[in-house]
């Protein structure tokens, strides 16, 4: 991909300015030109993948998410384009939307791009063009979505609908009814859950802060400006601790093949004002999202975005993942939507969070711990409360990195039993530099687990309740990754290959763990002692520091000073 050359006054940290992401979206949009059908209605995309939805919906995808790039580009040539196809789209080639359908998705897509782009696009269509657009969006007025973020699919499309005054009692409707279902998700302090039980990861970024808040915005809704945007303000104190100095997004959770679509909601919180991030900071974490992923392999050589996360890697997808599904990374280009006089255009880049400063962060709704060194600006997420097993291994394992990514071989997990199960996942608390959470391992064993960090030292301790005696235990650590050191050793009832057996009692096991890029760090040996005293009660001394003491029960943990 072509692109300006950097600009290190401007942009000292990633040497990328407004240019670059006008560049960037000129380069993918003019590289997926080429595999429209010739009625421009589909965009069929090259690769031998394709979803469940089958390939009409797949050739609907593409030009929805292409079509969501071209609006926030305001490019009009390539909206004309893009006006051609929906005028054959509507026309009976594109698949209705119906119930819990794929179309739903995209027809949301559609809705924001037309709303943004009224003028360029919407208004010049002939009257035939938009009464056929405006009754095939209209059937999300009433199409059920799955109970997670697919309800604010029908809120997006009515609230374009009813800006036209199209439908106007069945969109306010869809509207109200999206909202409150999101209501029963949100957990406070700026944190949602992706429908029913403990799902949390980047959804709560780019779908449900993303589609209430510009709903807000578009709508011109002070009162639900205020709601949304402080929740998303909330959301980006947090959210921007989640980014490496080397601009790699946290690797956790599912859809990661939309890539730099984790920059829309620092995007949208300067577009909105509801941010309490820097311009200079906004920007910067966005470009530096944008960069990696570019510098890594994200868009092959004929500039088309790959199913993956660098490269191809089919580790990362879904059955729902089709060849065009990486385009919703179309929603990091929110910026454009910004004047090139704004200040977060023309602010000097700011380091992040992870660049500034050793931080341990607690995230009380997901029970997170976030860990972060400046030294090699790495960030390590401690999971003791996000579980969605249909999506297993990116929840349920135990840390995630923005160096590494989950392995096949269970790294970050605890074996019971030879089985890494970890399910049924309770928070037990998080706090001042430590996280903890209670599972349900192999045979029903239950496992209480409490990790302490300490600059990039981690102890990791597992009280095993319920199990047989002699049962086998084995503790994993950090997956192998190139240019980092990912170290683990044995500390209370572990060998030096981190296996043990569980005794007639509860069975405490406690190992150390460091995953650094710093080649001066100390031994791992040197940097805490462990002491354990009975069954389920450590002290944690840590080298030139204070002592930590822990006692783990079956209910909860007890965290205080040691000796």
């Amino acid at each position: 991909m072509q692109l300006p050359p950097e600009d290190r006054t401007l942009s000292p940290h990633t040497g990328y300015t407004r240019a670059h992401w006008e560049a960037a979206a000129d380069a993918l949009l003019a590289a997926v030109e080429p595999y429209a059908t010739e009625d421009r209605a589909l965009y069929h995309l090259p690769g031998d993948r394709q979803s469940w939805s089958g390939r009409l919906s797949d050739g609907l995808e593409g030009y929805a998410r292409t079509l969501l790039l071209a609006a926030l580009r305001q490019d009009e040539t390539a909206l004309e384009r893009y006006a051609e196809g929906l005028a054959a789209g509507v026309s009976g080639i594109w698949p209705r939307i119906e119930d819990r359908s794929q179309p739903l998705v995209e027809a949301a897509s559609i809705a924001f791009a037309l709303r943004i782009t009224k003028p360029l696009l919407w208004d010049r269509l002939d009257d035939a063009v938009r009464q056929r657009a405006a009754a095939w969006l209209g059937d999300a007025l009433t199409a059920e979505a799955w109970p997670c973020n697919w309800e604010l699919f029908p809120v997006t499309v009515a609230g374009f609908l009813s800006s036209l005054g199209y439908e106007p009692d069945a969109s306010r409707k869809a509207i109200d009814r999206g909202l409150e279902r999101i209501e029963q998700w949100y957990v406070g302090e700026g944190w949602y859950t992706d429908g029913d039980g403990r799902k949390f990861d980047y959804y709560n970024g780019w779908a449900m802060h993303l589609y209430p808040v510009l709903h807000a915005w578009l709508a011109e809704d002070d009162r639900l400006l205020d709601l949304y945007g402080g929740r998303l303000s909330r959301h980006l104190d947090d959210y921007a601790r989640l980014f490496g100095a080397d601009g790699a997004p946290m690797h956790q959770g599912r859809s990661l093949t939309y890539r730099f679509a984790t920059t829309a909601p620092l995007w949208l919180g300067a577009l909105t004002g509801r941010t309490p991030l820097s311009p200079g900071e906004t920007r910067r974490l966005a470009s530096g999202a944008l960069k990696y992923f570019l510098d890594r392999g994200a868009v092959d050589s004929r500039d088309l975005l790959t199913l993956g996360w660098h490269g191809p890697d089919p580790a990362v997808l879904q059955g729902y993942s089709g060849p065009a599904s990486p385009y919703w990374a179309s929603k990091g280009f929110l910026g454009l939507l910004l004047p090139a006089d704004h200040e977060v255009w023309t602010a000097v880049e700011e380091p992040g969070p992870a660049e500034r400063a050793d931080a341990l962060t607690s995230i009380t709704a997901p029970n997170w711990l976030l860990q972060s060194t400046s030294s090699d600006g790495l960030v390590r997420l401690h999971n003791h409360g996000s579980e969605d097993v249909r999506y297993d291994p990116y929840y349920t394992r135990l840390a995630y990195s923005t160096v590494t990514e989950p392995s096949a071989s269970y790294d970050n997990s605890l074996f019971v039993d030879g089985d890494p199960s970890r399910t049924e996942i309770e928070p037990l608390g998080v706090g001042a530099g430590w996280a903890a959470s209670r599972h349900t391992a192999a045979g029903g064993v239950r496992v209480s687990s409490v990790v302490l960090a300490r600059g990039a030292v981690e102890v990791r301790a597992f009280l095993v309740s319920g199990a047989e005696p002699g049962t086998p235990v084995r503790v994993t650590g950090w997956a192998a990754r190139d240019g980092v050191r990912t170290e683990l050793l044995p500390a209370v009832a572990l060998d030096d290959e981190l296996s043990g057996v569980t005794g007639e009692e509860d069975t405490l096991f406690v190992a150390l763990a460091r995953l650094t890029a710093d080649a001066d760090a100390v031994p791992l040996g040197e940097t805490a002692t462990v002491r354990a005293s009975g069954e389920r009660e450590l002290t944690v001394v840590w080298s030139g520091g204070p002592g930590t003491r822990v006692r783990l029960e079956g209910s909860g943990v007890e965290i205080g000073a040691g000796d």
